[in-house]
């Protein structure tokens, strides 16, 4: 139920450590444990608990955004009907149940991202990755984003969140590490950070 956020310049290690705790990128040393499973052990465990939203869209362009949750969502091993459910309760939730069956080729790259992060919720995750998740996004899109990872923080849902931009992690975020360097610097509230 809280949003912890990774703060740092591009280059500091925030896509490198969201890419070893979500079992994509082999750890040299170390272990993580999410859920009380460790990545290097029960890396299929901890799959099942996490979404990752990645900072590279990860979308089907001629694909309607409803057919791009729908695919992924029975990649997640849902039947088709669970997906089409899913995939319209989080397209409403992202504001963009008016656009289901549009191509996602037609989606300005604010919508688009909104969909990427849709994408991340099909699988019902505990914990979610979001990898820089308003990089080139307008206004309007990001305040989308936010009110999503707010109202998911409120359901329970804990995120991680990576970002650069320090007001961001400020609004969102109720832990900020500062990373550099691959090390944590600076880990505490905003708060407190700020003071």
């Amino acid at each position: 139920g809280e949003i912890f956020g990774l703060l740092g310049p591009n280059g500091a290690g925030k896509t490198t450590t969201i890419r070893m705790m979500s079992t994509t990128l082999p750890i040299s040393a170390g272990d993580v444990l999410i859920g009380g499973h460790s990545v290097q052990n029960n890396p299929a465990a901890v799959r099942r608990l996490i979404g990752v939203c990645p900072q590279e869209l990860a979308l089907y362009p001629e694909l309607s955004a409803l057919d791009n949750l729908v695919f992924f969502g029975r990649m997640e091993g849902l039947t088709r009907a669970e997906a089409v459910k899913r995939a319209k309760e989080i397209l409403e939730l992202l504001g963009l149940e008016n656009r289901i069956r549009d191509r996602v080729s037609k989606f300005s790259g604010g919508m688009k991202r909104r969909v990427n992060l849709a994408i991340s919720l099909m699988g019902s995750p505990e914990l979610l990755f979001l990898d820089e998740p308003t990089v080139g996004v307008d206004p309007q899109s990001r305040n989308h984003i936010f009110n999503t990872i707010e109202k998911l923080r409120d359901e329970g849902m804990t995120v991680l969140y990576t970002t650069h931009y320090m007001e961001e992690a400020d609004r969102l975020c109720d832990r900020i590490a500062i990373m550099d360097n691959g090390k944590v610097v600076a880990l505490d509230t905003p708060h407190n950070l700020k003071a």
